[in-house]
Order: structure tokens, then C-alpha cells, then sequence
């Protein structure tokens, strides 16, 4: 079978690999689509485990029932998660399943962007979901990046009735502003330097698009903000200069939401007083659970998300280098997908 294998941006290369064989509990996935995260490309993130099998958005047709799975078969279309929690731990009992050893171990062989995929016994029991027939392998791409937006919109507790800001229009800046709205903000503003990325932005329905390239976006946000700060800043560039311009624009009493790592080297230089004497939450939000997986199951196919608006572009399994470059540098795109026909 094929399968993209990751050495660093510019050298995505398509090899052949056996197709897995399955045990006891696991499933065998035959890939249709699988998204491209911006966390595909962090170079810093992913080159020190190169050579890997990159991929962690994918959905596709059972081709393999490993013996004892129940509740699945072969031609299923299915979702799956490439990370489970125990469910049980100190960290699962308190909701914050990223931080479970099992949620970090548990993945996909070889990767998601393998023409089959092997799911661990773990996976299938927790998270592999069937889709429904009228949703598309191309939306329900976006059930695993959507449930990331869902838990970071948890963490930044909206209000009904506090203003919202978006830093970054991209795919997860759109989920996240729409969640916003549905969480009754009001208003939601997203602000973005590329005019492709605030068209979508408009196309989708947020209330106010700024670019910050104009004038003082400080000014531009008091004019549609009823002259105030907004109460919750979503910084979904992994920049320190986003999430230092994020801490700067929000209320007194407001919480900055970090959606997107730096590297590990950078740091964040904050005053504590300006937190303390302004009340500032500072909160961070790392990949989703299982909850969030079915919440974003939920919103897609009751079309609660706009996802017509959010895949730009479509790329063969062969292609992915191009695919991968496209994200890197991503200009005009917002969701890149590989598709097998």
C-alpha cells in the first residue's frame, strides 16, 4: 500500500508499506480522506521524529473486523480518533484527557495518510464512529480539528453576551468563531491580514472581519466593541507575537486563549501585575477527547458548521508533497484534504 512518509516540509516522500494486519479488538480502515493540520508542518515539532507517518484527521470504510470487535463491519464508513484516553485516571476523571499517559501513547499505524490504517483495540472501543450516510468523507475530515475548537471553546467559558475575538482566520479561527456564536457572543470578531481568509470569514457569518494591517486594530475592535476590549481573545497562530498582541487586547476581567503551540525555546513574557490588577485568565487548549469528538460529530451533521466554507483544497495521496508545501505556506488555503478515490 502507499503511504506518506514525513522527513521534513520539502522532503514528503510516498513509500510502500505491507498493509497492517490486525489482531484481537482492532479494526482495518481503508483511507478515503484525511485532513492536513497546521501542526503537520511544525518543523520543530515533527523533524526530530522524522522519518514518520504523519496524518491524525483521517475517515474511511472498515476493510477488517479483528476478532471480538462488535458493533462494527466491513464496509462501515467510519471516523477514527488517533488518540483514546483510559478513561479512568487521576487526569480522565477530571476531563482533561490529553494529559492521560493512554491518550498519549495510543495512534494510528502506520499513519493517517496510509491507504489502510490499523486501529488499536483501544481506539475502537472508545472512539470510532460511524458516520452518517449524508455526510461526506470530505466534512467529516473535520470532526477531529472541529473537536479541538469545542474543547477550547470550553476552556475559554463564554458568557452569553461577552464580545469575542478571533486572532487568525484560518480553518480553526472560522470553527472557533462560529462556535463562539453559537455559545452567544456577541459580537464575534475575527481579524486576519490575508482578504481571502476574511472573505470566508464573512461567507460564514461573523460579525465583524478586521484587518490588522489598516490601522491600530486596538481602535478598529473599540469601533464595532462599543469602545471596549473584548472579553475573550482566541490566538490560534502559534506566534509569540499573536499571543503577546492577544494578552494586550483583551478586557479587564477577560480570558486569552491560547489554541496553538509555540516551540518549545520560545517564551511568553507577561507582567503579572497587568494579570493581576486586570483579573486576566491565561488559558491553553490541547487536542479533544472523546466527548468533544461526538459534540463535533453533532454540529456536522446538523450542519451547525459551515464546513462548505472551510475545504479549499483536494489533493491525491500521491500528491502530498504539494499538499504539504500548500500548508506550510498556506496564502489562499484554509483546510487542505488528501483524498483516495
Amino acid at each position: 500500500m502507499l503511504a506518506v512518509e514525513y522527513h521534513a516540509n520539502d522532503d514528503v516522500r510516498i513509500v510502500e508499506l505491507p498493509i497492517p494486519e490486525i489482531g484481537v479488538g482492532e479494526l482495518l480502515v481503508q483511507l478515503r480522506a484525511c485532513g492536513l493540520c497546521a501542526s503537520d508542518v511544525m518543523e520543530w515539532y515533527m523533524k526530530p521524529r522524522a522519518p514518520m507517518y504523519p496524518g491524525h484527521e483521517p475517515v474511511g470504510v472498515i476493510a477488517a473486523v479483528g476478532e471480538g470487535v462488535q458493533g462494527f463491519m466491513v464496509g462501515q464508513r467510519v471516523f477514527v480518533h488517533h488518540h483514546v484516553p483510559c478513561m479512568v485516571c487521576h487526569f480522565c476523571q477530571r476531563g482533561s484527557f490529553s494529559q492521560c499517559t493512554t491518550f498519549r501513547f495510543t495512534r494510528l499505524y502506520p499513519g493517517g495518510m496510509a491507504e489502510f490504517i490499523r486501529v488499536p483495540a483501544a481506539n475502537v472501543q472508545l472512539d470510532v464512529l460511524p458516520l452518517p450516510d449524508h455526510l461526506t468523507f470530505e466534512v467529516a475530515t473535520l470532526i477531529e480539528p472541529l473537536a479541538c475548537c469545542v474543547r477550547g471553546i470550553n476552556r475559554a467559558a463564554i458568557q452569553p453576551g461577552d464580545s469575542a475575538l478571533v486572532l487568525g482566520a484560518g480553518s480553526n479561527g472560522l470553527m472557533l468563531a462560529q462556535l463562539a456564536q453559537q455559545r452567544s457572543a456577541i459580537p464575534v470578531i475575527i481579524v486576519d491580514p490575508i482578504p481571502y481568509r476574511r472573505q470566508r470569514a464573512l461567507e460564514v457569518g461573523i460579525d465583524y472581519v478586521l484587518d490588522p494591517q489598516e490601522e491600530s486594530l486596538s481602535e478598529q475592535v473599540f469601533a464595532v466593541n462599543s469602545g471596549r476590549r473584548p472579553d475573550i481573545v482566541i490566538v490560534t497562530p502559534s506566534s509569540i507575537s499573536a499571543m503577546k498582541q492577544g494578552v494586550e487586547l483583551v478586557s479587564p476581567g477577560g480570558t486569552v486563549l491560547l489554541f496553538a503551540p509555540p516551540p518549545p525555546s520560545e517564551v511568553l513574557a507577561i507582567a503579572p501585575h497587568h494579570l493581576f490588577f486586570q483579573e486576566i485568565t491565561l488559558r491553553t487548549s490541547y487536542s479533544a477527547g472523546p466527548y468533544e469528538t461526538r459534540h463535533a460529530l453533532d454540529l456536522l451533521r446538523t450542519g451547525r458548521i459551515r464546513a462548505e466554507q472551510l475545504i479549499t483544497h483536494r489533493f491525491a495521496l500521491q500528491d502530498a508533497a504539494q499538499a504539504f508545501q500548500l500548508v506550510a505556506k498556506p496564502g489562499d488555503a484554509l483546510k487542505v484534504l488528501i483524498v483516495v478515490a
